[in-house]
């Protein structure tokens, strides 16, 4: 009963365009600084983000940009390599993972690297360049224990309301920021 009680509370402040995650904030920080902020520090999340910093610390703009229209064009093609390459990555299984054991919690997740590219997700995004959104600059660029909770969103495939939580990827040798992560939250199963 208290289940059907919070959705109807949540809906009614969606409704009323009263979108926000300060309903659900509490819940959303101490998750953030729980659980979420255990597994963007894992070694599985720490290795790779390491690895593709390596790879693309280089990159300029332009590059991040022909890299994005690229795959915004993949996700709407049969044709994926980009995007294959991605979810093929040992990072993405394990995401994948965290999200299937989440019991519903988790909708979606995805790590970023310093540039704001994706390293790893657990679904396909939309693109693939995070670094202009704040889920990516309220983190990255605040460093270690920042969070960055989202207004909420009705989903439309799964009919949840949800909140993006970010989190700081950091290197524990070094304690600098290294990437983000964003986990979509399926607020009603908190």
């Amino acid at each position: 009963m208290k289940h059907l009680l919070l959705t109807a509370t949540a809906i009614g402040f969606l409704f009323a365009g009263a979108a926000s995650a300060n309903e659900f904030e509490s819940e959303l920080k101490t998750l953030a600084t729980g659980k979420i902020a255990e597994i963007a520090s894992s070694s599985e999340v720490i290795a790779a983000v390491k690895a593709q910093n390596g790879e693309t610390g280089s990159f300029d703009q332009a590059k991040i940009d022909e890299l994005d229209k690229t795959w915004r064009a993949e996700a709407e093609a049969v044709d994926q390599p980009m995007i294959d390459a991605i979810l093929d990555k040992p990072l993405s299984g394990y995401l994948a993972e965290v999200q299937e054991g989440s019991d519903g919690l988790f909708t979606e997740i995805f790590v970023m690297d310093g540039k704001g590219l994706n390293v790893g997700q657990s679904d396909v995004t939309s693109d693939y360049w995070q670094g202009d959104e704040a889920k990516w600059k309220d983190t990255y660029s605040a460093g270690k224990g920042a969070v960055h909770i989202s207004e909420l969103e009705e989903d439309d495939s799964t009919q949840t309301l949800q909140s993006q939580v970010s989190v700081t990827v950091v290197d524990p040798a070094s304690g600098e920021a290294i990437g983000a992560v964003t986990f979509g939250v399926n607020v009603e199963n908190l």
